[in-house]
């Protein structure tokens, strides 16, 4: 099992900067590659990002290239989304997400989901 903390949501203006955090315990975290996924009110759950377990590799949604990074830190246990020049169709909770396989878009093909945070951007 891989327990998965997300923090760092909260209320931003458009344009602005956010940084989420994902916090990872319970097997080598390090095994694992990262995603991050967010879901709209009324909207299915969308890939944003994703990450290898090496760091390596990256993979983005078109709609976030460019404004977003998606970073890890496998000593602390951690993967990041760094958000810049958020829009309010940015407005979704995030969720990250641990698989052992790289896919990287399908959701199912995720292992384990944290219980997601909270991003409002505000026009």
């Amino acid at each position: 099992q891989v327990q998965l903390v997300e923090s760092g949501g909260g209320l931003v203006q458009a344009g602005a900067s956010l940084r989420l955090s994902c916090a990872a315990s319970g097997r080598t975290f390090s095994n694992y590659n990262m995603g991050w996924f967010r879901q709209a009110p009324g909207k299915e759950r969308e890939f944003v990002a994703a990450i290898r377990w090496s760091g390596g590799s990256t993979y983005y949604a078109d709609s976030v290239k460019g404004r977003f990074t998606i970073s890890r830190d496998n000593a602390k246990n951690t993967v990041y989304l760094q958000m810049n020049s958020v829009k309010p169709e940015d407005t979704a909770v995030y969720y990250c997400a641990a698989a052992r396989r790289w896919i990287t878009v399908p959701h199912t093909a995720y292992d384990y989901w944290g219980q997601g945070t909270q991003v409002t951007v505000s026009s």
